[in-house]
């Protein structure tokens, strides 16, 4: 197997995003970038913040009934010890006893009520929270240029949207319930101790020290290993998508076990940075767990001495040693949740990191409106590189006049589609200038450029949606008659009325349900719906057989008619009349001419046509 044939195995199944965009003219590899170095944890909460503080009546009413259910539970403890304290030498006052145990049930059960109030409010806060997360990260990825989703895999991306986003809506929901109510909870019952002997507090002096530095020591090491774990997961979930969308040809090449055995390392990478960062987290539990048990063992031991001195009674050591589990419990709780934490701490980097990537830079403060566009377009010594030190456009000049039809041809990897790349504005010249009437587009709203050109890729893109939807996709309020005419035109109107739904009929994801053929000339009728003055055209028949492609033809001569047309082909039959052709090699300009001139001409042109026809 040739280099090539192995690069083309590991690479030829990633989808690009607007397919077509970078290929075929050195586009830029895929690669990892949301594994980096870690971001301060106040800057994340601060983040996170942002997110909250729209919700501030929600938040206020979900203080308050933590504060209470908490404050109710704590005087649970201080009634369990007055009722002991109420059985004596002479007997058991019962009355007493049944009037703080009634007491007790009471505020055990509005405590319960007020936390699950407050778990239900915290859900619907984290939900509300995730919602305009994942709406913000979703944003981002329409306003990012073409050259981010040149970098990055599919699956990673799908992994921030999903799983990372559920895990800190996880996370939310339920560990910072369990945070708040602890924090209440351990100053709650610090005080009440303090009241009952503060001369039993200083077993605390030694052990909740060593608990928070064991804790903090754990954090740090434990948050770098959950941000492998999200890295090495989005890694696997990009392979499986890469492996879906290129299924077929997988089967046809007879490939299956080479992916699986692929895939298994993927899946044992994900696996051991799962193991890792879950197991090194859960030797902090059974730790704290030790340090919490010695505690209560140094309160028995000094309560009892302190009993014998008549300086604390039966009932206030039962009480002290509750409010001891509820004071080290959450501590506990927390050690508990540290993974779940720093796991939710590690996605929420990898959000935040997709929220903050650049997105398309803004039009320039003095861009004008494109209006009235004629279509003439002007390419003047222009160059450019994916890369830096790797020029894919050299020297490349190029006089398109109003009306007039450019055929771009070349060996693969010439720079045929990085010119239509730079046409659009996906990417930006690196020197020299393109212009369209007279005008550097750089001088030009994006959007208003962009409205000017009807673009007809060679990997066609449908949605899942109706026929009709797909077609009048670029066009708003388009008609059922304009759809039904553009079809016609684009000689697939006999088809769809063939179908049981008609125009109805729902297409499914990407259109898998009908052929290639068909959905190339569904974009075909797309294009044709539009009104714009210039008309881009990559590979649009490569699809289809021979007697297609002559009725196809036959449409676009419509289609072109008035407009400024750019078609790359391959084969050469179907460019013969354009009004220039331009035969790119090495990111340059071989030869320019019509197909009688560049035949004539005996060049690079001529070899392409003899190697087509030599049968």
């Amino acid at each position: 197997m040739s280099q090539e044939q192995r690069q083309a195995e590991r690479s030829g199944m990633r989808r690009q995003v607007g397919a077509g965009f970078g290929g075929g003219g050195g586009g830029r590899m895929a690669s990892m970038s949301f594994e980096k170095p870690s971001a301060k944890t106040s800057q994340i909460l601060k983040r996170l913040w942002k997110y909250l503080k729209g919700a501030k009546i929600l938040l206020i009413l979900s203080i308050v009934l933590s504060v209470s259910s908490n404050v109710l539970a704590l005087l649970g403890p201080k009634l369990s010890g007055a009722a002991i304290d109420a059985i004596k030498q002479g007997g058991v006052n019962f009355p007493l006893v049944f009037r703080y145990a009634g007491l007790m049930i009471i505020f055990y059960v509005a405590s319960s009520a007020m936390s699950f109030l407050l778990s239900s409010i915290l859900v619907r806060l984290s939900c509300r929270m995730v919602y305009d997360m994942r709406r913000d990260a979703f944003n981002r990825l329409v306003s990012l240029p073409v050259g981010f989703f040149d970098r990055h895999q599919v699956g990673d991306i799908l992994s921030i949207l999903s799983y990372d986003i559920d895990t800190i809506n996880t996370s939310l929901s339920n560990d910072i319930n369990q945070i708040v109510s602890g924090i209440i909870s351990v100053f709650g019952s610090l005080y009440m101790m303090l009241r009952i002997s503060p001369k039993l507090i200083l077993v605390f002096v030694f052990t909740v020290p060593l608990s928070f530095a064991f804790t903090n020591y754990r954090a740090k090491k434990a948050r770098p290993l959950y941000r492998k774990r999200s890295a090495k997961l989005g890694e696997m979930n990009a392979y499986t998508e890469e492996f879906i969308n290129g299924l077929k040809t997988a089967k046809a090449y007879n490939r299956e076990e080479v992916f699986i055995e692929r895939f298994k390392v993927r899946n044992k990478e994900a696996v051991e940075a799962n193991y890792r960062a879950d197991r090194f987290a859960s030797m902090t539990n059974p730790a704290v767990m030790f340090i919490n048990n010695f505690s209560l063992a140094l309160i028995s031991a000094f309560g009892s001495i302190l009993y014998m001195q008549g300086a604390i009674t039966i009932g206030n050591i039962s009480s002290f040693i509750l409010y001891s589990r509820r004071f080290s419990g959450p501590i506990n709780e927390f050690a508990n949740i540290l993974s779940e934490l720093q796991s939710a701490m590690a996605a929420a980097e990898r959000v935040c990191r997709l929220i903050d990537e650049e997105p398309e830079p803004p039009d320039a403060p003095e861009a004008a409106e494109l209006k009235d566009c004629r279509g003439e377009v002007k390419l003047d010594d222009i160059k450019f590189g994916y890369d830096p030190g790797a020029p894919v456009i050299k020297d490349l000049s190029l006089d398109a006049p109003e009306g007039t039809v450019v055929a771009i041809v070349g060996p693969t990897g010439a720079g045929k589609t990085t010119i239509i790349n730079l046409l659009m504005r996906f990417y930006d010249v690196d020197a020299g200038s393109i212009s369209v009437d007279g005008k550097d587009i750089r001088m030009l709203e994006r959007n208003s450029l962009r409205h000017a050109y009807t673009m007809v890729l060679q990997d066609t893109w449908l949605f899942h949606g109706t026929i009709f939807e797909n077609i009048a996709y670029g066009k708003d309020g388009a008609t059922l008659e304009e759809v039904v005419e553009a079809a016609k035109i684009a000689k697939i109107h006999k088809y769809i009325t063939a179908l049981p739904d008609g125009y109805d009929t729902v297409l499914s994801d990407n259109g898998v349900n009908i052929s290639k053929g068909q959905k190339q000339l569904l974009t075909l009728a797309r294009a044709i719906l539009l009104e714009s003055r210039i008309l881009i055209l990559d590979e649009a028949t490569s699809n289809v057989d021979t007697r297609t492609e002559r009725r196809i033809q036959e449409a676009m001569l419509t289609l072109m008619k008035g407009r400024t047309c750019f078609v790359i082909a391959h084969r050469l039959s179907t460019i013969q009349n354009a009004d220039r052709i331009l035969v790119v090699s090495g990111g340059s300009v071989a030869e320019q001419g019509t197909h009688e001139e560049l035949l004539l001409r005996g060049g690079l042109y001529r070899e392409l046509y003899n190697a087509q026809f030599e049968a």
